[in-house]
């Protein structure tokens, strides 16, 4: 695998401009096959039945799905690229990599002959496409996409062997990504076994002597207490739309309970300004503040701030502080998210709140703490490394994107550099 510089001013581009007579115009579905095959969902599993559930946002994938129904799907082979036709301004799309199923909501695309599967992925990945599928949805709150619309996109279409060079190019930088990814699940992973098996199951302090506690037998000496009791806790607060420059000129992130997905936040979709914040309740959280969703369809998603940010009222704010480190925080909080959930209340949108957060039970011992916290540090400051590292490949990748894909990049006299 090559491990390319990130920086967009390392690349090397000895001629602008592809000569166009090598890219012909076609409409999207002369160039690819929309697949209707029909497969019983009898022989799937959550990993092979794909629903627009189960895909993720911002051409992250997919992932497993939380059930399969009864039925029929569209019957999707490896490298078929899949859409997700409802609200696609989520920019959901994944090429496959197994056979499977996926419901009527996915829309199923096969490379025809003069297309390169790679290359039709990348194709359908960038933003105009999304946009060009969004100008021609119907439906408000949960716009779909018009197929017939769709497969009247005008594409530009090199030769094959040009689309295969192209998509080598996107790929080695995804490839990359996906093995920060990998890392991190498995970096994650052990986090959360180490929490369990010490704040949990007190394993490492089975020679220790045990009394009662509400939580049951914990080591003598330690404390168990309210999650208020031992750490600050905080929300934040929406900064008035009336004042456009409060977020025109933004340069803090803002963070929405939406933007919380159990992982660092490297950047947020808006951000609002110094004075913003002055004149609104929101208020700046230092690094590593662990961030939990309060309302709506993501209740009880975390997320941990990479620098100085803030967050709209949604968001509960868990402080660390010397004796309660940020990576205590949060593991518990990964460890209790099942539990905020079942706390959740009401019909409409289900929420809860900054009282019920920290009057979560909470055990304490500040030397298991710094050990604690000596082990699991370095490794999420692994994770929060590459985690950055990947947006600035997702970044470069996205600005090469729209100009390989319109031929203003000449990629047979393109190099990037690689890391040495």
């Amino acid at each position: 695998m090559e491990f390319w510089d990130i920086s967009i001013n390392k690349l090397r581009v000895k001629s602008k401009f592809l000569f166009m007579e090598e890219w012909k115009e076609y409409k999207l579905g002369e160039i690819v096959i929309s697949v209707k095959d029909r497969i019983n969902t009898s022989v799937l599993n959550i990993s092979s039945y794909i629903s627009t559930e189960n895909m993720l946002p911002n051409k992250a994938g997919v992932t497993l799905s939380s059930s399969v129904p009864s039925g029929n799907a569209i019957k999707f082979v490896a490298d078929d690229v899949l859409i997700s036709n409802i609200r696609p301004y989520f920019k959901k799309i994944w090429q496959a990599d197994r056979i499977g199923g996926c419901s009527s909501d996915v829309i199923c695309l096969r490379a025809a002959n003069i297309t390169e599967p790679s290359f039709l992925y990348y194709l359908l990945s960038q933003d105009r496409f999304f946009d060009y599928v969004m100008k021609g949805s119907k439906g408000t709150k949960m716009p779909r996409g018009d197929r017939s619309q769709i497969m009247q996109w005008p594409v530009l279409l090199p030769s094959k062997n040009t689309q295969q060079r192209i998509a080598s190019i996107l790929k080695s930088l995804d490839d990359k990504i996906e093995v920060n990814r990998k890392i991190n699940e498995n970096l994650e992973q052990q986090a959360q076994a180490l929490f369990k098996s010490w704040f949990v199951d007190f394993e490492p302090f089975k020679d220790c002597e045990f009394v009662e506690s509400e939580l049951g037998m914990i080591p003598k000496g330690w404390r168990v207490g309210k999650l208020g009791d031992f750490v600050k806790t905080t929300s934040g607060g929406t900064p008035s739309r009336k004042v456009d420059d409060y977020y025109i000129n933004g340069n803090i992130n803002w963070v929405k309970s939406k933007e919380l997905q159990n992982t660092f936040i490297a950047e947020t979709e808006e951000k609002i300004t110094e004075e913003a914040i002055k004149n609104s309740s929101a208020k700046l959280l230092p690094t590593h503040s662990v961030l939990i969703a309060m309302y709506g369809a993501t209740v009880g998603e975390f997320g941990i701030t990479t620098r100085p940010m803030t967050c709209n009222q949604a968001v509960c704010a868990l402080l660390p502080n010397k004796n309660v480190p940020y990576s205590i925080l949060y593991t518990f909080a990964r460890n209790n998210k099942n539990e905020l959930i079942n706390k959740a209340i009401g019909s409409a949108q289900q929420n809860i709140s900054q009282v019920i957060i920290k009057n979560m039970s909470f055990v304490f011992n500040d030397k298991a703490f710094f050990d604690f916290n000596y082990i699991i540090d370095p490794m999420l400051r692994q994770i929060e490394s590459n985690i950055l590292e990947s947006r600035r490949l997702a970044s470069l990748r996205d600005t090469l994107l729209p100009k390989l894909m319109s031929g203003e990049i000449k990629v047979n006299d393109m190099r990037l550099s690689e890391k040495q």
